[in-house]
């Protein structure tokens, strides 16, 4: 009797949606999600925190499968959607394709919404049974076909706080534009050094600058100045309780969420040349084979002396623009030796076995009306490398010096990845001849970079890439250090970027702290950050994941938009994923689209999960992750966020 009563009471767990009906629940103590067919979803919608009974075992390769029985707490109260009008009711067709059901409008509850206007729209009564969900329209954001309507949707649909309170504006708009001339006899003035900040051509919100020289030893010296945020931010304040809601700036093209408020973001805090600013900085000095040997950390006011791109100091590395070496000809020695120390930082990290995911980024160009007119990669250069590596660096040095200290902390953590994954990957490598050499006991980075090296320069190595990525874990904030397993480091945290990221903003206040009070504090200090450590590291890691998925979502829509006229035209794609429907496909720009099964001609394809091939039932034709292919664009839906291709030819 009391296991029947246990049974029936259910297990706590997260319902994630499939737009075909069926779904899966997430349950914290368990390693594999729970299955939840179609006819056993009892009204549950994606995102809703469920109880769930299991009905079926998990046998082999299917997972096990249950059935909702309770729907404890609502994920969605709003939903954006088309709003499409009849005589006498409307309804809202969700943007979200995993919200089950269209959304009755009833036509005294319609706020003056067109036909084609997206609207926000919230539930009054949720879907019961064959019943769709009905709702009462609270705000019209355009029609479909406006420009900017798209990302405002995208805006609305997750919740982000795309204007700031009148109470926090007024608190931004009276802190002073200009450092405060007391406070620098407290810090270590820095004004005639010179720093650079290196950034994108369209950075505004310029949060870390650099130098680099060599000591009488030979040794390099590395500084790093960040923002000094925390300064202007007090704790508890208005701003700060804003940005612990906001956690995390949020980049959609032609806007920005920022995560302060521009007087501070573009304002004061941002690093600009010329321009005294407060700074915390970390003075790093570090040996030939690239291993620092002794670090500083400590308050600094500095002037930057340029701002310099990306682009301008790789063609002063390159020596490939006259005009731009002679302009910046007497800095040709710092970029020269920033050049050096970086080639240095990085063959060192190699040889830790950092994973270097060659995966591009996309850059989406817009008009002036925000239509998309360009997808394309994201160009890096080695210019990018020499910030990356800095920062790098910058973090593990931080990070490590304050594990030590036991402070209250925020560590970037990246625990290694399940040894079933890593077996379930090297089916795949199994065909290109490689495989990732773990036990269950040893799972090293180094393992996974060797592959990596193996195949760079192949037409394999962006799909092991991206497949290697999918075998990883997500990273995350946490308040205990667990390594970083994708940067083969013990300690690593989030320091150079206060401006745009709470966790950065934070461990800049317990560093102040710690410097202010010549690093002896009271215990009961110690503890008060560390709850607020505790808390601030679970939500910043859920307002990441949900600035990455609106970006994402973003992306889509114009990555669709820009092929909406390009229906028909045929191009050259590298199968990037296989999968039980079809095969996605991306081009050289970076858009991916899905080929389904019968768009693939006039065969039977039977799909090899284990290998990851789709082959032929009469001519045995494989298809396989990584091959070259002729592809024909036939369906472009921005509303979906869906590129559809048909296969033209497997070009061999």
């Amino acid at each position: 009797m009391s296991k029947k009563g246990k049974k029936k009471s259910g297990i706590e767990g997260i319902f994630i949606a499939n737009e075909k009906g069926y779904g899966f629940v997430e349950i914290n103590e368990r390693e594999d999600d729970l299955f939840i067919p179609s006819n056993k979803v009892n009204g549950a919608l994606d995102g809703d925190t469920v109880k769930v009974i299991i009905e079926k075992k998990k046998e082999k390769d299917r997972r096990a499968e249950g059935k909702i029985i309770k729907i404890v707490k609502r994920e969605k109260e709003t939903v954006i959607g088309i709003f499409q009008k009849s005589k006498n009711f409307g309804f809202v067709v969700p943007d979200d394709k995993k919200f089950a059901t269209d959304i009755f409008i009833s036509k005294n509850k319609c706020k003056n919404a067109k036909n084609n206007d997206k609207v926000v729209a919230k539930i009054t009564k949720y879907p019961e049974g064959k019943k769709n969900a009905e709702g009462e329209i609270i705000e019209v954001l355009g029609n479909v076909n406006q420009a900017g309507i798209d990302m405002l949707s995208v805006i609305k649909e997750f919740d982000l706080p795309y204007e700031f309170p009148s109470f926090v504006q007024e608190e931004a708009e009276k802190i002073s534009q200009e450092i405060n001339l007391d406070d620098i006899q407290n810090r270590r003035d820095l004004r005639d050094d010179i720093i650079f900040t290196i950034d994108g051509e369209d950075a505004k919100d310029l949060d870390d600058a650099v130098n680099v020289y060599k000591n009488e030893n030979g040794n390099y010296c590395l500084d790093v100045h960040i923002a000094d945020v925390s300064y202007y931010v007090k704790e508890d304040s208005k701003i700060d309780k804003e940005a612990i809601k906001r956690g995390t700036s949020v980049y959609m093209f032609d806007r920005v969420i920022p995560m302060l408020p521009f007087e501070l973001s573009n304002g004061i805090c941002s690093l600009n040349a010329g321009k005294d600013r407060f700074a915390l900085s970390c003075s790093m000095e570090i040996d030939e084979n690239g291993s620092v040997i002794s670090s500083d950390v400590y308050k600094s006011v500095i002037r930057v002396t340029e701002r310099m791109t990306y682009t301008n100091v790789n063609k002063i590395i390159n020596n490939t623009d006259e005009e731009v070496l002679n302009r910046y000809s007497k800095y040709i020695y710092n970029f020269k030796l920033m050049e050096e120390l970086a080639l240095i930082l990085k063959n060192r990290r190699t040889k830790q076995g950092y994973l270097n995911l060659d995966i591009p980024e996309s850059k989406i160009i817009l008009d002036e009306q925000g239509k998309t007119i360009e997808v394309k990669k994201y160009e890096t250069t080695f210019a990018n490398e020499i910030i990356e590596q800095f920062m790098l660096t910058a973090n593990e040095t931080i990070a490590e010096k304050f594990y030590w200290l036991e402070a209250p902390f925020i560590y970037r953590v990246h625990e290694e990845p399940e040894y079933d994954k890593i077996q379930e990957t090297n089916k795949f490598l199994f065909n290109v001849g490689e495989k990732i050499k773990v036990t269950r006991d040893n799972i090293y980075p180094k393992a996974f970079a060797d592959v990596l090296e193996k195949l760079k320069g192949t037409e394999y190595e962006k799909v092991i890439s991206t497949l290697i990525l999918r075998t990883l874990k997500l990273a995350k904030y946490e308040s205990e250090n667990k390594g970083h397993f994708g940067i083969a480091s013990k300690y690593y945290c989030h320091f150079t970027s206060p401006i745009r990221r709470y966790p950065d903003l934070f461990i800049h206040r317990v560093i102040s702290e710690y410097i202010k009070n010549n690093y002896n504090m009271n215990e009961e200090r110690i503890e008060e950050l560390q709850n607020k450590a505790d808390k601030y590291a679970v939500t910043s890691s859920e307002t990441e994941k949900i600035a990455t998925k609106a970006e994402r979502e973003a992306e889509d829509i114009k990555k669709a938009e820009f092929m909406q006229d390009k229906i028909g035209e045929e191009y050259i794609g590298i199968v990037s994923s296989i999968t039980s429907f079809g095969m996605f496909v991306e081009l050289e720009s970076t858009v991916e689209g899905l080929i389904r099964f019968e768009n693939m001609g006039n065969e039977y394809f039977i799909y090899d999960e284990n290998r990851k091939t789709l082959i032929g039932e009469k001519t045995n034709r494989v298809f396989k992750i990584g091959d070259e292919v002729k592809i024909q664009v036939i369906e472009a839906n921005k509303e979906l966020r869906k590129i559809a291709f048909k296969l033209v030819e497997n070009k061999e």
